[in-house]
């Protein structure tokens, strides 16, 4: 059960980097032609889409052009994981 609690957890704080690491790769613009960035990317963002694809359908952005959905999907992230965990440890 341990090794299940364990594995959950680090599921969860696996997807919470690639969110992170997305909103850096948004600011940094990496060269997409480059074969070894495309597969590094393409991964991200298919892990990372379909979670932040709802929040942005939520989320009016109207004329600020800021996409806040990564920071809402971080901090439901903690939430969701902490929830978990305390259920979790509690069965165990």
């Amino acid at each position: 059960m341990m090794m299940l609690v364990r594995l959950i957890g680090a599921g969860f704080t696996f997807i919470y980097w690639l969110i992170i690491f997305r909103v850096i790769i948004s600011w940094v613009r990496p060269n997409f032609s480059d074969p070894r960035w495309r597969k590094i990317l393409k991964f991200v963002y298919q892990v990372t889409e379909p979670i932040l694809a709802p929040i942005r359908e939520l989320l009016p952005t109207g004329s600020m052009g800021i996409d806040l959905s990564p920071l809402i999907a971080l901090i439901a992230i903690m939430i969701i994981r902490n929830f978990v965990m305390q259920i979790l440890w509690g069965l165990a």
